[in-house]
């Protein structure tokens, strides 16, 4: 008998209708009565650790949900985090980032629809996440969909309303799901003893997105406030004449005090700052760093982490930021 623990943290998947919209109001324990089935061979056990719309997520409630599962994590064979589809890709990463190498499997799943629905997507995304939660052959932070396991740090919600909502960026899916059957594709990584459990990111994190009107004056609000600036640039990356010099200036200026990394608006591919002279240009004058073929959401989370870890040691955060962790990235810097 496999035993899954589902916690449940808000979102569209729990959500009644108000006269003030959807907001989330359905307990874990009422989730799985809504199933209404009994899945062969599982013990189930539901856990209300928050009550929120994913648009609220904070850091501090992805360091709960850690450390909910570090609590019970020698309990149980598998977990489910159900969770409101909007942050549910920067969840999914830091989760990724906060707990690695895990053995077992910790499921995040949601709903474009409410459970309580006549049609709805929920009772499919949640007896899939408890398949895939309950098998021994799973492991590490996965997101269950539509049907498709994709990695933690690979995901992007890429419809608002559709039940395809998500797709894995720049990685195969892992899986996919039907009549309760897994059919893997990628072969899971050799499993650990023991998963390393992390407590802390530091969110001086500010993401910059590049539009053709953008002026210099906002570039230093940004570099006095925070320690890592991550620029979300044109196709393969660069910045545009009429903000470079300022940027080099205040890059200069608080050098040695300050993260500078390029990342891209074009979803799929990622960056490359040698293509092009406007990378060149950038790259010749700073130590700067890629993201590469990694997602926003895994870029994001994955700094926090690596700046918390570095403790203010460039060498040691720039190693932790090009390793890679659970699928993020297939360029080992």
């Amino acid at each position: 008998m496999k035993r899954v623990l589902i916690i449940s943290t808000g979102g569209t998947i729990a959500s009644i209708k108000t006269e003030n919209g959807l907001v989330p109001g359905i307990s874990s324990t009422q989730l799985l009565e809504y199933l209404n089935i009994k899945l062969e061979g599982v013990e189930i056990d539901t856990l209300d650790l928050l009550n929120i719309d994913s648009t609220d997520i904070r850091v501090e409630n992805w360091i709960l949900i850690t450390k909910t599962i570090e609590k019970h994590y020698e309990d149980y064979d598998g977990f489910v985090v159900t969770h409101g589809t909007d942050t549910l890709a920067y969840t999914a990463a830091a989760l990724s980032y906060l707990i690695q190498n895990s053995r077992k499997p910790i499921v995040i799943t949601g709903a474009q629809k409410s459970i309580s629905n006549e049609i709805t997507d929920a009772k499919m995304n949640l007896v899939n996440s408890i398949t895939y939660a309950s098998s021994e052959k799973s492991n590490n932070v996965v997101i269950v969909f539509n049907g498709k396991v994709i990695a933690g740090t690979r995901g992007r919600k890429e419809k608002t309303k559709s039940y395809d909502a998500f797709s894995s960026l720049n990685y195969p899916v892992l899986a996919t799901i039907q009549d309760n059957k897994i059919i893997r594709f990628i072969q899971n990584e050799e499993k650990q003893e023991k998963p390393n459990f992390y407590y802390e990111l530091n969110n001086s994190v500010f993401l910059l997105k590049l539009i053709p009107t953008i002026e210099g004056d906002i570039l230093d609000f940004i570099f006095e406030h925070y320690t890592c600036i991550i620029i979300e640039s044109y196709g393969v990356g660069g910045i545009p004449k009429h903000i470079f010099d300022k940027f080099i200036k205040l890059s200069k200026k608080y050098s040695g005090n300050k993260i500078i990394v390029i990342t891209t608006q074009v979803p799929m591919e990622g960056s490359d700052l040698m293509v092009y002279e406007v990378g060149q240009r950038l790259k010749g004058e700073l130590s700067i760093l890629e993201s590469f073929d990694m997602t926003i959401e895994a870029t994001v989370v994955k700094l926090m982490w690596a700046m918390a870890e570095g403790k203010g040691d460039y060498n040691k955060f720039k190693e932790l930021f090009n390793k890679q962790i659970n699928y993020d990235t297939l360029y080992n810097i």
